[in-house]
């Protein structure tokens, strides 16, 4: 669960936190950490305020294997990967995104009441249904199948693939993708040998994740982002990671605020 406009709060206080992400001057980290459900939405419905927008399932899986791509293209992590996949929410959690489902069911509907009254022609397919992404369903299943098919594939062909330990979180596993990665890395620093210097990547939209990369005390530890545009929210993103500017949130130097 996000904290809203807590990392608006953050980057236009302490914009030095942040730097643009430029092609060969990423520095190196050792663990890719992706929290997957941002991503999905991303490509599955990039453009809720078109009630004539249509999406093939097979173009979803195609969009998101690529924005998988390229984000591992722009780290390149040298010992571990991993992808989480929200499972099974508490409670109060999945209370919350009943009524976000319903509501945002209610707007798509209204959307194309008003698209027709207008005298448009909606397109004969049915919209794709966001309520899918969720723990369980059939949409899912297929998704986390395909992820593991795409994981196989890039690990046979790709050498940078084949020198990390690669981890698929899917929807069948209980918990947020976010709290499933910081029982990982909890998990990794009880083991003997840990490396108290190694670097952490996580790719995230919630501003919470600043809290619970704080938590972990890692003395290096950043977070990957899309950049954010304040004023008028838009209701049309893009799914095309190349169009795109990510920018890097140092959690070492907001701890030394």
């Amino acid at each position: 669960m996000g904290v809203p406009k807590f990392f608006r709060y953050m980057s236009e206080r302490y914009p030095c936190l942040s730097e643009f992400v430029k092609e060969y001057q990423i520095p190196e980290f050792d663990n890719l950490y992706l929290d997957m459900n941002g991503i999905i939405h991303n490509c599955s419905h990039p453009d809720d305020g078109n009630a004539h927008f249509r999406i093939t399932e097979e173009k979803i899986f195609i969009d998101i294997f690529h924005y998988i791509e390229v984000l591992f293209q722009m780290i390149k992590p040298q010992k571990v990967f991993f992808m989480a996949i929200d499972g099974v929410a508490p409670r109060a959690k999945m209370n919350q995104q009943r009524g976000r489902r319903f509501r945002s069911a209610k707007d798509a509907q209204k959307l194309e009441d008003e698209a027709l009254k207008r005298g448009e022609k909606l397109p004969e397919e049915a919209r794709f249904d966001s309520n899918c992404i969720t723990p369980g369903t059939e949409f899912m299943a297929r998704l986390h199948e395909q992820l593991k098919y795409f994981v196989v594939k890039k690990v046979s062909q790709d050498p940078l693939w084949q020198r990390c330990q690669i981890i698929l979180s899917g929807h069948e596993t209980p918990g947020e993708g976010e709290h499933k990665i910081m029982d990982f890395i909890r998990y990794k620093k009880s083991q003997p040998g840990y490396d108290p210097n190694t670097r952490h990547c996580l790719y995230g939209l919630d501003a919470d994740l600043i809290m619970l990369g704080l938590c972990t005390h890692e003395p290096h530890f950043s977070l990957l982002r899309e950049e954010v545009k304040f004023g008028k929210k838009s209701t049309k993103k893009s799914c095309v990671p190349e169009e795109i500017k990510f920018f890097l949130l140092h959690l070492s130097l907001m701890r030394s605020i």
